[in-house]
């Protein structure tokens, strides 16, 4: 599954919604410009000045992220330093904001907000009274985890305001469990954000260095009207392995929609416990997300007015990761036979193998760049052949316009390459779901993909 854009005010959007008395439990999706995902590719320079003696620069690359983030910081209170670090900063990535919506009746809508066309949002509220947190709901990992108050690395004031921090003294139903949570080095990338996350050998694997905390257990409510008991969950007192990804990203934490056999510390997932709790009608939750378009996560079922013709149910290949057979992937004279790949809300690309997707990006003329991702002549969009995926025996496709994240004259391949030597081969991220009413049903451990309605 790492990220937040630059602002020091926010708004939240207000957005309608109408109540259906059908015992699903949406989540508003919404969607955020392609403009800020190619901003996070371009090294900006930021200069700050103090008394026209203090110097530095900022490439949101990472090349000297920490030096200038501590001169900001130790800067806070003089104004010529805080002018220049809002304003350059704002003008690099623009924030947008969305808002809470509230329906009545059993339908509960809550913005989700996709970043850049990469990432996907959402609120969700821990303890009593609640302490809302933005999280990225992530089908490829299980655990519960926010920043704690005093937590470490935990971003800046001048960004966005920094993270919202759980704190346990002010919930009457916190319980203290207080057993070690170990993020380790990782694999998986966020295009938007430089963060690299995957599940191996039980160990999660988010950042590029250690991410620790322990485990606390408290009630967690989703959309007003799922409300959980006795959740085990993280709170991080240390995110410095996440790095400036998680310090520039849109979110506080991650809610992870996989499995508990993904989990870290024997905890279970925030929707097993709540279909065992009872509070959804059905072990199923969906995702329609929104191509420049409102979008909806849906929990306790899916919305038939939200796709049309049939669903293709696809049988997992492994209920731990959402892990799929896939008999081909195909684009222009490249074919890769029978594999393997996961369906992740998390994660914003599609990944494949490395040697693969060099193949792929070579015939179609992008080029790679520092961050390991590809670029390609916006000239050349128009001809870019489609990407197809043969699941049980069914094409799926990504149209070729669509494997592009354009902006600012530049277009970012939406293909990358990782290598994943005990793991799956593809991952077919929010690029592909935003092609697909996917469906995610717990209980029979399968996924389905539908056509969805354009809106």
């Amino acid at each position: 599954m790492l990220f937040k854009a630059i602002a020091l005010s926010a708004a939240l959007l207000a957005s309608s919604a109408a109540a259906e008395d059908d015992g699903l439990i949406r989540m508003k999706l919404s969607k955020v410009p392609d403009h800020e995902i190619v901003a996070q590719h371009l090294k900006a320079e930021v200069r700050f000045t103090q008394t026209d003696v203090v110097s530095t620069s900022l490439f949101l690359d990472g090349t000297n992220t920490n030096e200038a983030l501590k001169l900001a910081l130790e800067s806070k209170s003089n104004p010529t330093i805080k002018t220049a670090v809002s304003t350059a900063l704002r003008g690099y990535a623009e924030q947008v904001t969305d808002s809470e919506l509230l329906a009545s009746g059993k339908t509960e809508n809550v913005i989700i907000k996709d970043y850049s066309n990469a990432q996907y949002f959402g609120t969700l509220k821990i303890g009593t009274p609640p302490q809302e947190f933005t999280v990225i709901f992530d089908t490829g990992s299980s655990n519960l985890w926010v920043p704690k108050v005093d937590c470490q690395n935990c971003g800046y004031w001048f960004i966005n305001g920094g993270k919202d921090k759980y704190d346990n003294g002010k919930s009457s139903s916190y319980t203290a469990d207080g057993s070690d949570f170990h993020i380790q080095v990782g694999v998986r990338f966020h295009s938007s954000c430089k963060h690299f996350s995957l599940t191996l050998h039980r160990i999660f694997q988010y950042g590029s260095g250690d991410v620790k905390g322990y485990f606390s257990v408290d009630s967690v409510t989703l959309a007003d009207d799922i409300s959980v008991t006795g959740q085990k969950f993280a709170e991080v007192s240390d995110a410095g392995g996440l790095g400036v990804g998680y310090v520039m990203g849109k979110f506080d934490g991650i809610m992870g929609l996989g499995f508990d056999g993904l989990a870290l510390g024997g905890a279970k997932t925030v929707f097993k416990n709540a279909v065992d709790q009872g509070v959804v009608s059905q072990p199923v939750f969906a995702f329609q997300m929104g191509n420049n378009a409102d979008g909806e996560l849906t929990f306790g079922g899916y919305d038939d007015s939200k796709f049309t013709g049939d669903i293709t149910w696809v049988n997992l290949a492994e209920p731990k990761y959402w892990l799929i057979d896939l008999d081909n992937v195909q684009v222009g004279s490249y074919s890769s036979g029978k594999t393997n790949g996961i369906v992740d809300s998390g994660t914003s690309l599609i990944t494949g193998p490395s040697a693969e997707i060099r193949k792929i990006a070579s015939s179609v003329g992008a080029s790679a760049n520092l961050l390991g991702q590809y670029t390609i002549d916006c000239a050349l969009v128009p001809n870019l052949p489609d990407l197809e995926f043969t699941i049980n025996g069914k094409p799926f496709k990504v149209p070729g316009k669509d494997l592009v994240i354009q902006a600012q004259g530049m277009c970012l391949f939406a293909l990358m390459g990782m290598d994943i030597p005990t793991g799956p081969k593809w991952i077919l991220g929010d690029v592909f779901m935003r092609q697909y009413y996917t469906i995610f049903d717990y209980g029979q451990e399968r996924v389905g993909f539908a056509t969805p309605i354009s809106s």
